[in-house]
């Protein structure tokens, strides 16, 4: 999360958005039933500014916690150096640099694999409890296999970041996989579309939980799989780049059959990896693991059975591709129906390991979309772009389903997560929810003098209203127990590059990656301080 996962595109869904636009959830409840759509009704929707004037950490339970996200690609830099080879990003930004808004990469980055002792002070004081953040699994297993060898530096880095937080009294909440596959594991058998990258991953996952397992309290096995697969392999906007030549520009692929095939190794790979640490690790080291995904709140674009009926279906595609089968064992009924022999199936020993599989779920909310019947759906060029047979849209009868920001993708939304919060307690119940992203970019305007390029008034109101909504949801007895934000520093988001900023920490790309606090991070520190928020440009 990441940051820029969601790159605009066409706006025929099927499940899917379009072709690069952004994802959603899910509206099926487990026994057939339809699940209230928009939870409970309140006046003003949109962006609209129901929060009080006053809003701070003690408007959340005591128990409650607070922190911010990263990745490894988008934060780390260093990519060849110190033992690292090249992740399907590396090689996806050098093969395909017009597929990056500013033809990028994260050869760079935040260089916070060299400046971490730097950034983690600011951290502490803010204010946060968590910092999340992923380990590159091609700098710590450069080969991809730990039976091919372990890379030291990596190991002694990640140490020294750990051990670096706990000393300012933050928790790490830490990732293995956000997207950065081992090159050489791509080249050797085309990645997760193989069944045999599962046994690697394991294999990874088995030396983080011996390596780091002792200090790390919160792990997430996946981030994002459906926009992993998604993007990668049914558009071709992401990394590794695949899809059919009636959908985008690449040179292999197949978006009917791949993403699927993707998305359920990805599955068989994070159930492969909780037996594990519940078998091997979770006793004596006494952690919590689970996985995070990312969806819209999806609103029926008008009160019709058809649209109804389309928002569920466009979150069967989206959110419960990847949360029924971690939750039931099985991938829901309308994608068995729509997708039909193009759709993997379990065994009942892999349905019995992956029903249940995770002590926390991670949900990354942005935004939200009108959600409507497809009209057109081809037979013959078909895609996962196109199986749910949904249109998605950001406006009705003219108005926009809230305002508009600098990413093209993100309209101010922050009823969404609420509505967003009770659909899933509904559907599955999880006995922890986690906020694993959420947040918004302004647009990297070079003609902007630093005083102003601090001004980041958006960025405070997007989570004043979105931390309200969710204060709602708590108290209407949802168990949500931490909000991450969507980002510490501005970082590389991905097919928008450096063109957007994400961070509450402003990075000076031109003059040394020098940091500078926004103003959203004095909103913070005084928010988790506890005190009141009020700010005269919210």
């Amino acid at each position: 999360m990441t940051g820029e996962k969601y790159p605009p595109g066409i706006i025929q869904c099927c499940c899917l958005f379009s072709a690069i636009i952004l994802l959603l959830l899910e509206l099926h409840c487990c026994t057939g039933s339809r699940v209230l759509l928009d939870g409970p009704e309140e006046e003003g929707d949109g962006d609209h500014d129901a929060s009080p004037l006053e809003l701070s950490r003690a408007s959340f339970p005591h128990d409650f916690t607070f922190g911010v996200a990263s990745s490894a690609y988008q934060y780390e830099g260093a990519a060849n150096q110190n033992g690292r080879r090249p992740s399907i990003w590396d090689t996806f930004t050098k093969l395909y640099p017009d597929k990056i808004k500013d033809h990028s990469s994260g050869m760079i980055a935040d260089e916070f694999y060299y400046l971490y002792k730097k950034d983690i002070p600011l951290l502490k004081e803010i204010g946060w409890d968590f910092f999340r953040f992923s380990i590159s699994w091609p700098r710590l297993v450069p080969n991809g296999k730990v039976s091919k060898g372990v890379n030291q530096q990596g190991i002694n880095f990640y140490n020294s970041l750990i051990d670096e937080l706990l000393a300012y009294g933050i928790q790490p909440f830490v990732t293995l996989f956000h997207w950065d596959v081992p090159q050489t594991l791509e080249d050797k058998y085309g990645g997760f579309l193989s069944r045999e990258i599962v046994d690697d991953f394991h294999d990874y996952a088995d030396l983080c939980f011996k390596e780091f397992g002792d200090r790390v309290k919160y792990w997430t096995t996946l981030n994002e799989p459906n926009n992993f697969a998604q993007f990668g392999y049914a558009t071709g906007t992401y990394a590794p780049g695949r899809c059919s030549n009636y959908i985008g520009n690449c040179t292999n692929g197949n978006s009917a059959t791949e993403p699927y095939i993707v998305a359920h190794h990805l599955l068989l790979s994070h159930a492969s990896v909780v037996q594990l640490y519940r078998s091997k690790y979770q006793t004596s080291q006494k952690g919590k693991i689970g996985l995070g995904t990312s969806t819209y709140w999806m609103k029926p674009k008008f009160p019709t059975d058809q649209s109804r009926d389309a928002a569920m279906r466009a979150l069967d595609f989206q959110f419960g591709w990847i949360v029924d089968p971690i939750t039931f064992g099985d991938y829901p009924k309308s994608m068995r129906n729509l997708v039909g022999t193009r759709l993997p199936n379990f065994t009942i020993a892999e349905s019995k390991m992956l029903r249940g599989s995770y002590d926390y779920l991670g949900v990354n909310y942005y935004t939200a979309r009108y959600v409507d019947e497809s009209t057109s759906y081809s037979t013959t060029n078909l895609s996962y772009t196109t199986d749910g047979r949904c249109n998605l849209t950001t406006e009705r009868d003219g108005i926009t389903i809230g305002k508009p920001t600098p990413v093209v993708w993100i309209y101010m939304y922050p009823k969404g997560i609420r509505d967003l919060m009770h659909y899933v307690k509904n559907k599955y119940n999880p006995s922890v929810i986690y906020i694993l992203e959420n947040g918004v970019g302004d647009a990297n305007n070079v003609t902007l003098s630093l005083k102003d390029a601090l001004r980041d008034t958006l960025r405070m109101k997007y989570h004043k209203l979105h931390l309200f909504y969710l204060s709602k949801a708590i108290e209407e007895g949802v168990n949500v127990k931490g909000y991450l934000t969507w980002s510490f520093l501005d970082n590389f988001s991905w097919a928008l590059g450096y063109t957007v900023r994400y961070g509450v920490i402003f990075i000076d790309y031109k003059n040394g990656l020098k940091r500078y606090p926004k103003d959203s991070s004095l909103w913070f520190k005084q928010f988790l301080r506890a005190e009141n928020t009020t700010h005269p440009h919210i």
